[in-house]
């Protein structure tokens, strides 16, 4: 079974709680045991590396409790899955989503490799994610913003979508290609049920270089869609499932 992301918002909730959800895939005939932990901020670690990508990120000084569902043996990652921090913000991570040639080529995958004989680390990916934003961030939004950075400095290996929540509103980022990104705030009245595709079809550029109200994207995404002739919406509303998407049955649903 594919996963399949749910956020719901205040207004479209019975109680008024924002909720984020999702269920996780696996291969046939496989389980990936997971486990509930409870993190302390206390003494948090000063650098976190990556076992699949050997990505080393620094870490800030100061973090927050936060519990989290991680895989229950350590031999491929953390994979935290999802998890709720000391300051009622929640992460949830991630959803895979599709790509096409195009992006990909003007904005290439980080994969670890080797360059010679010197290796080359790759991005960040599902793995990491978690275990970078919800120790850091004290709001949904905050968690697109730090995301955003790490995602530009540091790069990924693979396409996601990842849900952020805090009592007041609901984020939803999708990755673009290496090293872009845009976000988009979930209405209040509204929900939303995601599969593994590139979910957001309209997107407001103006809002997201100017108050971004509720959109948020990479610093360079106007001069990127351009430069590399990304846009094919005959629509004067920017569709990034046509940029972005993999054009395959899957993102026209």
């Amino acid at each position: 079974m594919s996963c399949t992301t749910i956020l719901v918002g205040k207004d479209a909730s019975y109680d008024g709680s924002t909720m984020i959800a999702r269920n996780m895939d696996s291969g046939s005939g496989e389980y990936t045991l997971k486990k509930m932990i409870s993190v302390s901020g206390k003494n948090p670690p000063k650098k976190y590396r990556s076992v699949l990508s050997h990505v080393e990120i620094p870490l800030p000084d100061k973090a927050l409790d936060y519990i989290c569902f991680p895989n229950a043996l350590n031999d491929s990652g953390i994979w935290a899955g999802a998890g709720t921090n000391s300051a009622n913000v929640s992460v949830s991570a991630t959803e895979t989503i599709t790509s096409n040639e195009l992006v990909l080529a003007a904005d290439p995958l980080v994969v670890l490799h080797k360059e010679g004989r010197t290796e080359i680390p790759g991005g960040i990916g599902e793995e990491d994610m978690v275990s970078l934003l919800l120790p850091y961030i004290h709001s949904a939004r905050e968690g697109v913003l730090r995301l955003g950075e790490l995602l530009e400095k540091y790069g990924t290996y693979e396409m996601n979508g990842i849900a952020f929540s805090d009592t007041r509103e609901i984020w939803w980022l999708e990755t673009i290609g290496g090293h872009h990104f845009i976000a988009k705030r979930v209405p209040d009245d509204s929900y939303v049920m995601m599969a593994n595709q590139q979910g957001i079809d309209s997107f407001d550029l103006k809002d997201a270089f100017g108050k971004q109200e509720s959109h948020i994207c990479s610093k360079d995404l106007r001069e990127f869609i351009a430069e590399h002739h990304l846009n094919l919406s005959y629509e004067e509303e920017f569709n990034p499932r046509d940029a972005f998407g993999s054009h395959s049955d899957a993102d026209h649903v």
